[in-house]
């Protein structure tokens, strides 16, 4: 009995071992399948350009998506620095199918359209900038005093890249230009306070993994009290509705002090 629990066991271990994961260092990268994968394919139902495989890289059609490195290892197509994996269903010459991350089943054919190519004539997507008013003035009557109050939004070269998804449910990656507020307040022509606020000003606030993707979108007034002027900081993820609001305020002495709002 020991003999045959010894043998079950020593199966076990033998199976195990044999069923690796497809980011393993031995799993070797199926050339025959990335061969399959040139060219530019299209969605089987809509006949919308999703990708063109060029080589070892995956390029999406809009303006604003980043190239992707991609491998085919165990029947899994691994995509992007994040490596995400899609396993595929099927693969010839002109049909790939993969599950997407929402467990869809992505059905494909490779385009023989000469029009299609026209999706992907820009040499290198484009950085997008995010702001809703670059500059802002705001007159403050407090305590019978007249102050004055202004925001300036300037877009930088810092670059932020941000995860989104194509209507197929495919990760892809955008990049855009963080901003740089900066925040002014003045007395007659005085001015009491003024800083420039960068997003990483905020890391006590707001989660690092958020931070790294997201945009400081906008600082805007919101009241004036015994505590001073309070302003609201927002902090947003470009491809998400999701934002912290923190907020700053610049006491009567030059002093500022931050809390969180919301999120």
């Amino acid at each position: 009995m020991h003999a045959l629990t010894a043998v079950l066991c020593l199966l076990l271990l033998m199976t195990g071992c044999s069923k690796k994961d497809a980011t393993s260092p031995d799993m070797k990268e199926s050339q025959e399948a990335k061969a399959l994968l040139q060219g530019i394919w299209v969605d089987d139902e809509t006949e919308n350009v999703v990708f063109k495989v060029l080589g070892d890289t995956v390029f999406y059609p809009d303006s604003t998506s980043q190239p992707a490195y991609f491998k085919i290892v165990a029947d899994t197509m691994i995509l992007g620095e994040s490596a995400v994996k899609y396993p595929l269903v099927k693969q010839m010459e002109h049909v790939f199918w993969f599950i997407n991350q929402n467990g869809d089943t992505v059905k494909l054919v490779k385009s023989n359209n000469e029009a299609d190519s026209l999706n992907f004539t820009k040499k290198r997507p484009e950085v997008l900038t995010i702001t809703d008013v670059t500059k802002r003035d705001t007159v403050v009557t407090y305590d019978n005093e007249r102050y004055h109050c202004y925001v300036a939004i300037n877009p930088t070269k810092y670059q932020v890249t941000s995860t989104a998804y194509t209507d197929d449910g495919v990760e892809v990656s955008n990049v855009y230009y963080d901003n740089i507020v900066h925040l002014s307040v003045f007395h007659g022509n005085n001015r009491l306070f003024g800083k420039n606020f960068q997003k990483m000003e905020f890391t006590k606030f707001v989660p690092k993994e958020f931070l790294e993707q997201a945009i400081l979108s906008n600082v805007e007034y919101d009241r004036a009290d015994a505590d001073g002027f309070h302003f609201d900081a927002t902090l947003c993820t470009p491809n998400a509705a999701s934002c912290y609001m923190v907020e700053i305020i610049v006491s009567f002495k030059a002093q500022v002090s931050m809390k969180l709002l919301e999120n």
